[in-house]
């Protein structure tokens, strides 16, 4: 059948793959909980019967707040099948922004994951005058109904007449979904995005040759819109779909499924390059030298181009250690997308030479997400850059090199907000990214930087900062990094080192490590990272050389602050944070 509406993707599913054991699943108690297509096109059918009978209507908002689970899938197209509009919210945001999101959202009913995060919006949803229907999860006897009691008031009340009716009346141009972007500044704005917007990028992603057929591993958040998109994807070409436990579960989970595919942030990639260089010093010398020669190999793998001497090394370095990688790590991938920041060049290269594909991509939630993407073919992959865009999608180069694009895949705008909406939509309907880059001569794009973090030195010379922070943070020594200086007469900078992998190192070196603040202040530690900045200092131009810096205690993270729900880091927090350690930078 033709998929033109996001829950014609169940109905495509139903019917183009109706023996799938699995396209749902999830560990529950220790085991994995699986849900038939069939299972899930009924419970998802059943929710929106549950839904109509307590009055839901055509054009209501209902939220989603939950981590990635099979029941997030069922209630997301139980909403967009009769017409609602489906608003995912990550499950680890502020109150503030909570406050904000379901006033300005005006929801009408909404899904909370559990007992704790109810407790913690009680006052907020008080506060919401149009919130009817509080759901939980599962029974967590409390104030709250739960969805198994939704199920059934579904399966009581069935109309599968008016909800065919229903589904006729919805347009591929009309609206689906509202996700509030997480921001790294101010509150979040909703992005409208409707069906034809994300659909359009499945059927353009799914162009690209790939092992499809098999098993994908999902565990960035659902609410964030490359996540989503990438598991509609997987539904659309019949793909089982298993959830991850959580980040510290990762490995296992792979090991147990074998998926073909997942994506990931590049933090995930470069705490497992991490650990796998790590376990290197533990070998007897000639092992280790053999270890750290296929290591350094790795590296330097290139994905086209390679010289027969370096093929004759990479295949005996692939039968000694990279097979055994391999099988640690899971051994079947046929993609790795990576995306939300930068991945470094050199961690690109690794998971590709050892059997982990690494696939770029970029975009936005303005833009359904994906604006460009790494390709297989010809010039359509290359290690630094995030591929060719996609097809459908225009991308041109603004004033100061800001990415721009036009096509499918532009927001319908801001909710509730034209005014912004013009400001990022221009008359012409390019989409203004805030993001600069560059072309390669073979048409791949390579990001530059942030047109907003940009700034002036007080001798007028521009310095992009997340040019020098991607560089710098390539040191193992180095989790996060910002770049401060503007108005000021050099670049300075707040470093907040890997701790997993400076205690590592301080063992080593039989140096006591018990505090972070301890470890930062040791003359030892002190001395190596005057060293590390030195050495990457010597890629910059002298404005832009880092000329103060400050090492960090606190590692940041999300559940502090410092870190948006996509790993990016929110300078505005951090600058506020450390601001007087900034201005002694200065001083």
């Amino acid at each position: 059948m033709e998929v033109t509406r996001l829950f014609d993707i169940l109905d495509n599913y139903l019917e183009s793959y109706p023996n799938q054991e699995s396209a749902l699943a999830c560990k529950r108690d220790g085991e994995w909980k699986k849900f038939s297509i069939q299972e899930y096109t009924e419970q998802t059918n059943n929710i929106s019967y549950g839904m109509l009978e307590l009055g839901i209507k055509p054009g209501d908002n209902i939220g989603i707040v939950s981590s990635n689970r099979p029941e997030w899938n069922m209630i997301d197209f139980a909403i967009m099948q009769i017409g609602a509009i489906s608003i995912p919210i990550y499950p680890t945001i502020s109150q503030a922004d909570y406050r904000h999101i379901l006033k300005h959202a005006e929801m009408k009913m909404i899904f909370v994951e559990g007992k704790e995060l109810g407790n913690k919006l009680k006052p907020i949803f008080e506060e919401t005058k149009t919130l009817k229907h509080i759901f939980t999860f599962v029974n967590q006897e409390n104030d709250y109904q739960y969805l198994d009691q939704l199920i059934e008031s579904g399966k009581a009340n069935p109309e599968p007449e008016k909800l065919a009716k229903l589904k006729v009346g919805i347009k591929a141009d009309d609206l689906a979904t509202i996700i509030y972007t997480s921001g790294t500044t101010g509150f979040p704005k909703g992005v409208m995005l409707s069906h034809s917007n994300i659909v359009n990028q499945i059927k353009n992603l799914q162009t690209i040759p790939a092992e499809w057929s098999k098993t994908a591993l999902s565990f960035l958040p659902l609410c964030h819109a490359y996540e989503r998109m990438l598991v509609y994807l997987y539904q659309y070409l019949g793909m089982s779909v298993y959830y991850a436990e959580s980040l510290a579960t990762i490995a296992d989970n792979i090991k147990e499924i074998n998926p073909t595919m997942m994506s990931c942030v590049p933090r995930l990639l470069e705490k497992i390059y991490d650990k796998l260089y790590l376990a290197g010093k533990k070998l007897t010398l000639i092992s280790k030298m053999l270890y750290y020669w296929a290591f350094n190999l790795a590296t330097h793998y290139q994905l086209e181009d390679r010289s027969w001497y370096y093929n004759l090394k990479f295949k005996l370095a692939d039968k000694l250690i990279f097979s055994k990688w391999r099988a640690a790590i899971g051994g079947n991938f046929d993609i790795v997308v990576s995306g939300g920041s930068a991945i470094q060049p050199h961690i690109a290269a690794f998971f590709s030479a050892i059997g982990m594909p690494v696939f770029e991509g970029y975009g936005l939630s303005e833009t359904s997400p994906v604006i460009a993407v790494s390709q297989r073919g010809k010039n359509g992959r290359k290690v630094g850059t995030v591929g060719l865009p996609l097809p459908g999608v225009e991308v041109k180069l603004g004033e100061r090199d800001e990415i721009c694009c036009r096509g499918h895949n532009v927001m319908l705008g801001y909710y509730k907000d034209p005014e912004l909406t013009a400001e990022v939509i221009d008359a012409e309907g390019w989409l203004h990214t805030g993001d600069t880059g560059k072309f390669t001569k073979e048409g791949q794009l390579i990001i530059t930087g942030r047109l907003k973090s940009i700034f002036k030195t007080s001798f007028g010379k521009y310095v992009n900062p997340q040019l020098i922070e991607s560089n710098f943070t390539e040191s193992p020594f180095i989790e996060n990094m910002i770049v401060v200086g503007e108005n000021k007469k050099f670049a300075a900078a707040l470093i907040s080192p890997d701790f997993v992998y400076l205690r590592s190192w301080c063992k080593q070196h039989k140096l006591k490590c018990t505090t972070n603040e301890e470890i930062i202040e040791n003359p030892i530690v002190v001395k190596r990272f005057h060293e590390e900045v030195k050495h990457h200092n010597q890629h910059f131009g002298d404005t832009e050389k880092v000329k103060k810096y400050q090492l960090v205690a606190e590692e940041w993270t999300q559940q502090n602050g410092f870190l948006s729900p996509t790993l990016k880091i929110k300078r505005n927090v951090i600058e506020e944070f450390y601001a007087e350690q900034i201005d002694k930078l200065f001083a």
